[in-house]
């Protein structure tokens, strides 16, 4: 049974005040499902001491970051029409939101926590995308071979992920057995969270190319900033055919 759009905004409304905001990209608008209360959010989560690490336990999900919106246009630089796109940590699927647009066949977002994958598939609705995007739950730390099932992709992405370094070698496993022989994984990082740790795991299996964007964004105050994000393109080592 379809989705019903009123159904998940009660389902969301019963944790967070939202609204739909608008998101200009290029020559087209997005609108995309933001938390009003995000302070009141926040400091309830530290009055009944809910915030263990605050990395994992913050809604950073609910934030439309640039990485996403850095990586969503830079697809168009590798012919997307007619390939395939999974997001990882999708929080509100911004990425995916912009990347259909470049005429991918499929794109699958992805997420482990409920509350993204509730405003995600909101996001998706409210914008007509069903036919193009399709959310759903997916931990790269999956035991028990519980990532067997998924098939391979043209490009696997993911903004602002690479923080958590537990993440590293899973992510690393993923790409090998996902990404397709001549695929491209894509991730975005704020210059500040860089951990290259990671580039130095992948090397092994994905010739990677470094890169870096400068992006100009409004403080809370609406002063002006400037961040550096750091861009990694992995494309995996061609394997010689053993004699």
């Amino acid at each position: 049974m379809p989705e019903v759009l009123d159904d998940l905004l009660a389902k969301i409304r019963q944790k967070f005040s939202v609204q739909f905001e608008p998101l200009v990209v290029d020559d087209f608008t997005l609108e995309v499902l933001t938390i009003e209360n995000m302070t009141e959010h926040i400091d309830n989560m530290l009055r009944f001491n809910r915030i263990k690490n605050p990395l994992k336990d913050l809604p950073l999900w609910a934030k439309i970051w640039p990485g996403s919106m850095i990586l969503g246009r830079l697809l168009r630089k590798y012919e997307p029409s007619g390939k395939t796109l999974l997001e990882l940590g999708a929080g509100l699927a911004t990425l995916s939101l912009i990347a259909q647009k470049y005429g991918l066949a499929k794109i699958i977002a992805t997420d482990i926590n409920p509350d993204a994958l509730l405003m995600a598939r909101a996001n998706v609705l409210h914008n007509h995308l069903e036919d193009k995007i399709e959310v759903k739950y997916l931990d790269v730390q999956g035991k028990n071979d519980a990532n067997a099932n998924w098939p391979r992709f043209d490009f696997i992405a993911a903004s602002e992920l690479l923080y958590l370094e537990e993440l590293h070698r899973p992510l690393v496993k993923f790409l090998t057995k996902h990404l397709n022989p001549n695929g491209l994984g894509l991730f975005c990082t704020d210059h500040a969270r860089q951990k290259p740790n990671f580039a130095k795991l992948a090397q092994q299996n994905f010739d990677i190319q470094e890169g870096h964007i400068g992006v100009k964004t409004n403080s809370d105050s609406g002063e002006p900033k400037r961040h550096i994000y750091d861009i990694l393109l992995l494309r995996p080592k061609i394997q010689a055919n053993p004699k």
